[in-house]
């Protein structure tokens, strides 16, 4: 079905209801089925008015909130494609888009925001017209006036029809997250998205999820996982949306939104995890032993171990005492966090488990719109992805690759047909993931292929868990294993805020990283420990380019910002 036929569908069925919801300067601001409804048909109108034809592309550039998944909505309903960037995108990422996809129009929110877009369009006269909520920007060479959304928004419903479609038609171009390179365009149909919408559902429908939850949607609204997850399923189940337009405000929504669902990345658990410990630290003996019970216990129920009947009193005791507050932190309600975009640490995810937080981890790439796998609720191993969804198949090539196929792939790359092959090979995705599938059909990642370290031992070893298992110690923010074609492995390793906030010398900064080393490597074989490390004191960000905008660090950009100091090492 056509996303946008499904929420019409949607609005017709619950119509005065709650659909979305966003932050005003005093209170949240909430729109029903029907004013959404009407405000897609609106803007339908107004694109169709300037012209905007089946096939266009058109740039959607702002902050998570109710107009972001509107303009999505009405771009799709008149047959042209939304091409999603993120708010973290500076001028060149943004001339490399323009160039690729060749947008007619592109729609863009703060003053900041659309001079970036004016900036970046100078040199591309192809795109006739750029909306704004704030159009007070000088046009630069473009010869076009920068119109207020309300020119949309607002616009006479004379022609909302919805276009003629094929299942298999272009609805989204989703711009890979180019760790190792400039983005790709995804190109992703109404079939695709729709395919994962519904195998998504299936599962949570079955574990009683439906149209009395409540979504809070934070990771950007341009990253496919959110765009699927965050979006087009809640649309298809009748929940609600509630829109944070910077994760920076997370922690200050939660309580206010009280969400029961959201889907996130595990790099906000691992911040989560490492503030939680580091505050232990300096909390009284008593505290800290009610929460080191709490854990201990809750990891015996996590891992199905049975409970004494004193020990089953006290874990009911613990609830309230201890449990009941962590959950007070995300607002109480929460049922579950869809966790995906990168591996969960195991160890991170028992935590949160244990003291009552639910965490699902799944696992998808934005070429399969993006989710392949899951844990379900009534079944989830923690250290895994969990198994395919029913209509999708998954095996292994002969080096572990990952291959998957199934309705939800995409139809391949825009206008570069030798990735395309590169990627689909008689109907497979090549994931370029490293992983192994047990027996009961749950997906472990290794790592992936193309940053595996073989060490001049030939040892093989996937970086990504190293990684993820050292950004989980309290002492250590980010981390970059390395070592390929070297007798040992390394590491970059960023310290903690607390860390550099607290101590001014390096040597005190060296010393606690290196205990933090110690403890990860205890539990590691020889080949995978860490022998020596560089350390870097300004966190990978996207305002220095070490971070993508989907929240992975740029590995081969960190290994090459240090590159002196790595060769020093050996």
């Amino acid at each position: 079905m056509h996303l946008t036929q499904r929420f019409f569908n949607q609005e017709a069925k619950y119509q005065d209801k709650i659909c979305f919801s966003s932050r005003g300067q005093t209170s949240w601001v909430t729109l029903s089925w029907r004013e959404v409804g009407n405000y897609v048909r609106a803007v339908m109108s107004g694109l169709r008015s300037r012209g905007i034809q089946p096939g266009d592309r058109v740039l959607l550039l702002a902050e998570n909130r109710p107009e972001w998944a509107i303009f999505d909505l009405a771009i799709m309903g008149i047959g042209a494609y939304v091409v999603p960037a993120y708010t973290t995108h500076t001028k060149a990422d943004l001339n490399h888009i323009l160039d690729l996809v060749t947008p007619v129009a592109a729609i863009t929110s703060s003053a900041e925001l659309s001079s970036r877009i004016v900036e970046s369009s100078s040199g591309y006269p192809g795109l006739k017209y750029l909306w704004a909520e704030d159009p007070g920007v000088t046009p630069i060479n473009t010869g076009n006036e920068i119109h207020p959304w309300s020119d949309l928004l607002l616009c006479e419903t004379s022609h909302h029809e919805l276009c003629e479609w094929d299942h298999d038609d272009i609805c989204a171009l989703i711009l890979t997250s180019g760790t190792s390179g400039l983005p790709k365009a995804a190109m992703l149909t109404h079939r695709s998205i729709g395919a994962n919408v519904d195998d998504a559902l299936k599962i949570l429908t079955e574990h009683n999820f439906g149209d009395e939850d409540r979504f809070l949607s934070f990771l950007p609204l341009a990253h496919a996982y959110e765009h699927t997850a965050g979006l087009h399923m809640p649309i298809s189940m009748g929940a609600e949306i509630w829109f944070c337009e910077s994760t920076d405000k997370l922690q200050h929504y939660l309580p206010e939104v009280r969400p029961s669902v959201a889907t996130a990345v595990p790099r906000l658990y691992d911040l989560l995890y490492g503030r939680i410990n580091a505050q232990l630290k300096s909390a009284p003996k008593s505290k800290q032993w009610l929460f080191s019970k709490t854990l201990a216990l809750g990891k015996k129920r996590v891992n199905e171990q049975k409970l004494s009947i004193t020990e089953t009193l006290l874990d009911s005791l613990l609830d309230k005492l201890v449990r009941a507050k962590v959950r007070e932190r995300f607002g109480g309600r929460i049922r579950y966090f869809i966790s995906g975009g990168a591996a969960l640490n195991p160890e991170v995810g028992e935590f949160f488990t244990a003291l009552g937080v639910g965490i699902i981890q799944g696992y998808g790439q934005t070429e399969a719109s993006p989710l392949i796998s899951v844990n379900k609720p009534s079944w989830i191993k923690i250290d895994s992805c969990g198994q395919p969804f029913d209509r999708t198949e998954i095996t292994l090539a002969d080096d572990g690759e990952l291959l998957v196929r199934g309705p939800s792939l995409m139809k391949g790359y825009w206008d570069d047909e030798k990735a395309t092959d590169e990627a689909i090979k008689n109907g497979w995705l090549h994931t370029g993931d490293l992983a192994t599938i047990d027996d009961d059909g749950f997906v472990r990642i290794v790592g992936r292929k193309k940053d595996l370290i073989v060490t001049s031992g030939g040892d093989n070893i996937a970086p990504s868990k190293l990684e993820a298992t050292l950004s989980s110690q309290p002492e250590i923010e980010q981390a970059v294993v390395f070592g390929d074609s070297r007798p040992w492995l390394g590491a970059v390793l960023v310290p903690s805020p607390e860390i550099l906030s607290a101590n001014g010398k390096s040597d005190s900064i060296g010393q606690q990283l290196q205990s933090a080393v110690d403890r990860v490597n205890v539990n590691l074989s020889q080949a995978e420990r860490i022998r020596k490390f560089v350390v870097q004191e300004d966190i990978c960000s996207t305002d220095n380019g070490l971070l993508t905008p989907t929240q992975k660090v740029k590995r081969t950009a960190v290994l090459e910002r240090n590159s002196k100091q790595i060769a020093e090492l050996y």
